[in-house]
């Protein structure tokens, strides 16, 4: 079974700068960490590898630093890491990052299953999973709690909604996105972190992948971002004492001179 996980390095900090002339991230200089959610899907294919004999490849698109990012993907268990990275693709949006991995992901050739993290802790859209899904054309099951049982062919999975779960079976090849519920990852062996520092990572350009220049980038990004602010802080609200009916009533009475 050929496995391939994508993951993001993301700020450790929540005090992030922007480029005042595209609207996006700074993290030239900012120590950065793999996105949490992308942790789970990396120790889930590793699970599966154990499981099967398989094998895993971890993925990202990002600056030279982001290498720290598959090194440690490596002292976990992964096989084989791939960056992507250009200064083509400075600015993607999540559209142009999903094509730009789904045309590394054509370039590694078979595989049977994508897992990616449910959203990045930096943008919270959770787009490019189901974006990469879109570019492959293949089926896609989000918010993957459980992998239950992998056949040759197919694939059950219990999916997590806001009253419980469903439990989906789909074919093969297949993306998910997992979230926290699903393991616990491990910590790297001392084995495993030797094997990380020594491993060779392959670096791919826009060039290598054949990604389109009008898809990738600034260029290749439908959406554009107007305006970034901190939201101002709320300030504080007021405790509603009495009985219940009471309490109802004062409520009520606020909510109408709010409306008023």
């Amino acid at each position: 079974m050929n496995i391939i996980v994508c993951i993001k390095q993301v700020p450790e900090t929540t005090e992030v700068r922007i480029n005042p002339e595209t609207n996006t991230l700074i993290r030239e200089g900012v120590k950065s960490i793999i996105n949490p959610f992308d942790m789970y899907a990396i120790e889930e294919a590793v699970r599966l590898k154990e499981k099967s004999n398989g094998k895993v490849t971890v993925i990202t698109m990002g600056p030279p630093q982001a290498e720290s990012a598959l090194r440690e993907a490596i002292s976990m268990g992964v096989d084989e890491a791939i960056l992507v990275s250009d200064r083509a693709f400075a600015g993607s949006d999540t559209w142009a990052t999903s094509y730009t991995l789904s045309c590394a992901i054509r370039k590694i050739g078979a595989f049977d299953i994508i897992i990616c993290g449910k959203q990045a802790s930096d943008g919270d859209t959770a787009q490019v999973g189901p974006g990469i899904s879109m570019h492959l054309d293949i089926p896609q099951v989000t918010y993957v709690k459980k992998i239950e049982e992998v056949k040759d062919k197919t694939v059950r999975v219990e999916r997590m909604t806001e009253e419980g779960f469903d439990i989906v079976e789909t074919p093969l090849p297949v993306l998910f996105t997992v979230v926290k519920e699903i393991n616990e990852p491990r910590l790297p062996s001392l084995k495993g972190m030797m094997r990380a520092k020594q491993a060779k990572i392959v670096n791919w350009s826009a060039k290598d992948i054949e990604a389109l220049p009008e898809c990738i980038g600034l260029k290749g990004s439908p959406t554009n971002v107007v305006k970034i602010f901190t939201p101002t802080p709320r300030s504080g609200g007021q405790m509603l004492k009495g009985d219940t009916q009471e309490i109802v009533q004062k409520l009520v009475q606020e909510l109408k001179s709010e409306i008023n």
